[in-house]
């Protein structure tokens, strides 16, 4: 054999046994999709992505494809894992060293440096989690080819120095939304009124569920976030841009929350300096940043905002550009250069193209950044990493707003009116607040096996063991200072890595007065101002100041706890589970399934709350097979209770419309965990009469409520697509509620027996039925209209107050004196005159000082306002629940309130 010839017989020996050819055999997207990523009026669908990106993966040596999981409707989510090919073969290695950086865990500095030089910065990067944002999914196409097949010296610079994540994170909501605007044949004629929600349950908050990770899919992500891959950017793909502009983009506004190291905050400055700078070199206007756009860094929950408290730098960027093309507007205070948008885009058409390029020109910027900065960013998550432990482990104080006030204060107190303007504060003002040992932050968390409800306290658990924090959890009883714990409790120490997140799971949020101006209106928080996850499941713990040790075992990192296995005591007289338990409710469900009686107590029984569940000896087989598999006690009892309440399942309904209902998408997942049958109901169904002979519940969660002409902004009224807009298969799915048909047919519902149960803004029905209640956050206007109280007077974002209960009452079955409840300038009525033997409260706010964790400007007008009541209406009931009691699947403390409506 020649030369040559042996030297193209190894060429096809090396094809054949790796299946990869050279970076230039890539096939152009344009060859498999049938057009160019970025044409107009063009969609892929997740199907195409999904079989072109495994071509690719067989053909290039820079690709590793790593399926992570399926989504809640059965898709395949992967990453795609690319490098260069030398890198690929050591990633075990690359992942390994970024584990020990973000960590930190018994690493010096002089070895985390050594590491930092030898490693690879990750660099996450996704597309497509709003599905409606079709430019985040096809820049990821577009990127996916560009990495694989270009030779020039930008991109193998990148491929050797970084390891890059792609990731499309809604599979579900590509395939649904590209189909959908494929589906008319003339361009002009395609649109995006998709009829369901694009993500299964959720839609739009598929990004508010990344310190809960409810769904399969936000669960596969935080798995190779925090306890994978450790990336040290998070590079998460949005549109819109605000008007005017072309996209939305880091730096962000205030406020930041203070439990970040302020790496965190100079970190995202670093980026989005590349980032900002790549696009004026090369002549795109537009960028848009800090008061330019809404965005900040406060919130937790987001697919970018969660890595901040997981020390890595999270980027978002919102961008304008759809398949159908579209206009940038003129907006004349966007054409001003200044310091939030330097580079002012002009008016024209804009083109889908246009948006990928940008896209494009953004990841690599930021993957410039990173082969440039590679060992900074490893070293710096380290480091941040490393001051978390070292924080937590001695006296510590963060510095937040309420301290920064009460010095304020007391300083004012002390001077009286000789204070001036310009005094400087003497120190020990300072010190007397934060060197207050009262006042430092936690060492840890105890999280008590023996409290009511250990199975919703596993959950939570489980939330945290997701978010990569590391708990221990007790092998043997312990004492802690005075007080005495079970073996099975868990630890949280705050000596970690991830201490951020631990604070913001368990610490109330303080999130400061925020006003356009002094006096002037509210600057409304991207998203919520508070949100404390312990607070929404109504977890009991204790919080710890010094140090402490025990018992305890290190849980592996990712492994997910159960709830201990309940043991059913020998008794002839039956079982009690306890109705504040949540999955008490889940175990009663399986036994009506199964057509056992089971009944509930109205009264306190042998120390279970009023409401708790009495099932018969007879039937202790399946009892204990369903109260082992939720971890939840079957209590035996002495005596059979008195006065017990057969209950049956109820035939409940839940209302939603076309495009579908968040909220309602919410309900309906807690519905089906805690295994309750449901039907949905569109405004057609409510039209067609007939409700109680086809249903005893219907659930109103949310919006949809038909406006009242009385109160100024008092609902969101929903425009709905016309017929000629929606295939047939869909015109059952429209319509809106209206005051003429719908309203005089649930008023019938109810008179014939019918329960309606609403919750936020829904509960305006009240107002549609003419109740005897009224806007306890109103006052008249000199025309005698009722006003809402303007936002310098009051206005309570998303946040979590603390409201009194009426445990006598049935609808409160479970529930304590008081409790934490998610208010989101909720609904809170006031009884009149007339309705005060008719209107039963069931929560209210009995203090002027009611916030717990977040924002709550004007809270004393609170004082007195009812949060829930129900009353009767004919043969039927009415229920009106103002906070949102179902909060995304989080506000487990409160869901009870839910459930016991839905029994007959």
């Amino acid at each position: 054999m020649n030369y040559g010839k042996k030297r193209c017989f190894l060429f096809l020996l090396f094809l054949a046994v790796t299946g990869k050819v050279l970076a230039q055999a890539i096939p152009v997207p344009k060859s498999h999709f049938g057009f160019s990523i970025g044409d107009d009026y063009q969609l892929a669908t997740y199907q195409q992505l999904e079989k072109y990106f495994q071509l690719i993966d067989k053909l290039s040596d820079r690709v590793q494809t790593l399926e992570i999981g399926k989504t809640e409707e059965g898709r395949r989510q992967y990453i795609w894992v690319i490098s260069s090919p030398e890198n690929l073969k050591k990633l075990s290695r690359y992942k390994e060293i970024s584990q020990k950086m973000a960590r930190a865990e018994d690493l010096s500095c002089e070895e985390a440096k050594k590491l930092a030089m030898e490693g690879k910065p990750v660099v996450w990067i996704d597309g497509g989690l709003h599905a409606n944002e079709t430019v985040g999914t096809h820049q990821l196409i577009e990127t996916f080819y560009q990495l694989v097949s270009r030779n020039d010296a930008e991109n193998k610079a990148i491929l050797d120095g970084v390891i890059i994540l792609l990731s499309q994170v809604n599979p579900d909501g590509q395939e649904l939304m590209s189909t959908w605007y494929m589906q008319e044949q003339d361009p002009k004629k395609r649109n995006m009124h998709i009829p369901r929600l694009y993500q299964k349950y959720i839609g739009h908050d598929n990004n508010r569920d990344f310190f809960m990770m409810n769904m399969k899919e936000s669960t596969h992500i935080a798995r190779q976030q925090y306890i994978e891959w450790m990336p040290q950017i998070v590079y998460n793909h949005h549109q819109r841009g605000p008007e005017g502009s072309v996209l939305a983009g880091p730096p962000y506004r205030d406020p930041f929350n203070h439990v970040f190291d302020p790496l965190i905050i100079t970190g995202i400055d670093g980026v989005a300096a590349a980032m900002n700078n790549r696009l004026n070199a090369e002549n795109k206007p537009g960028y848009t940043r800090l008061s330019g756009s809404v965005f900040s860094t406060w919130w937790n929950g987001g697919l970018r905002t969660t890595p901040y408290f997981h020390n890595m730098i999270g980027i978002l960027t919102e961008i304008i550009g759809n398949p159908t093309p579209e206009e940038v507007p003129v907006i004349p205070t966007r054409l001003i250069p200044n310091n939030a948008t330097p580079n002012p885009v002009t008016p024209q058409t804009w083109h889908f193209r246009q948006s990928i390029d940008y896209s494009l020109s953004l990841n690599y910027a930021i993957l410039n950044y990173a082969q440039r900065h590679g060992d900074e960013l490893l070293y710096n998550i380290y480091l941040m990493g490393k001051n978390a432990i070292e924080k937590g482990r001695r006296d510590n104080w963060t510095l937040l707003p309420r301290y920064a006030d009460s010095i304020a204060m007391a300083y004012k107190r002390d001077k009286g009116e000789k204070q001036l303007k310009g005094d400087t504060i003497p120190r020990h003002y300072y010190e007397a607040v934060l060197k207050n040992p009262a006042f430092r932050d936690a060492r840890g968390y105890i999280i008590p096996a023996d409290q009511s409800d250990f199975p919703t306290a596993v959950k939570f658990v489980n939330a945290l063991i997701k978010s990569g924090v590391l708990i221990h959890k007790a092998k043997a009883d312990f004492s802690v200072g005075s007080k005495r714990y079970p073996a099975g409790s868990y630890i949280v120490k705050t000596a970690q890595a991830f201490r951020a997140h631990v604070l913001d799971m368990f610490e109330p949020q303080d999130h400061p007065n925020d006003f356009q101006y002094p006096g002037g209106p509210p600057v409304k928080p991207y998203d919520a101002a508070g949100w404390t996850l312990a607070f929404q499941m109504g977890v009991r713990f204790d919080r710890i100041t010094d140090a402490f040790d025990g018992p305890f075992e290190r849980i592996a990192y990712g492994l997910l706890q159960d709830p201990p296995v309940k043991e059913l005591a020998s008794s002839k007289q039956g079982y009690l589970l306890d109705a504040n338990v949540n999955d008490s409710f889940t175990a009663v469900n399986d036994l009506l399934k199964e057509n056992i009686k089971v009944y509930r107590t109205q009264a306190v029984t042998e120390g279970m709350p009023a409401g708790s569940f009495y099932v018969e000896t007879k039937e202790s087989a399946l009892l204990q097979k369903v109260v082992s598999k939720y971890g939840v006690m079957a209590k035996a009892v002495s005596t059979k209770p008195k006065d017990l309440l057969n209950i049956k399942p109820g035939r409940i309904a839940l209302f939603d419309y076309y495009g579908g209902s968040i909220p309602s998408g919410w309900v309906r997942w807690i519905l089906e965990q805690f295994h309750f049958d449901f039907q949905l109901v569109y405004p057609k169904d409510i039209d067609k009469g007939q409700l109680h002979r086809r249903f005893d519940v219907i659930l109103f969660i949310g919006g949809g409520m038909p406006p009242l002409p009385t109160i100024k902004n008092s609902s969101r009224y929903l425009r709905m697509p016309s017929k000629e807009e929606v295939p047939v298969a869909y015109h059952h799915m429209l319509g809106s509620l209206s005051v003429d048909k719908s309203i005089p047919q649930l008023r019938t519902f109810l008179k014939e027996g019918g329960r309606i149960v609403t919750v936020g803004n829904a509960t305006n029905l009240a107002y549609h039925f003419k109740l005897p209640v009224e806007n306890a956050l109103s006052v008249k206007n000199d025309n005698g209209e009722s006003m809402t109280l303007s936002g310098d007077k009051f206005y309570i974002p998303s946040s979590i107050l603390t409201v009194r209960v009426d445990t006598t009452q049935t609808p409160n079955f479970g529930m304590h004196a008081y409790a934490d409840v998610v208010f989101n300038n909720s609904e809170t009525f006031r009884i009149k005159n007339e309705g005060l033997s008719q209107i039963k409260p069931l929560m209210w706010f009995d203090t002027d000082k009611i916030l717990k964790s977040g924002w709550a400007w004007g809270q004393a007008y609170l004082k007195g306002g009812i949060a829930a009541f129900y009353t009767t209406v004919g043969k039927g009931s009415f229920y009106a629940f103002g906070p949102e009691i179902t909060n995304r699947g989080q506000a487990h403390g409160t869901f009870k309130l839910l459930f016991n409506g839905l029994y007959k």
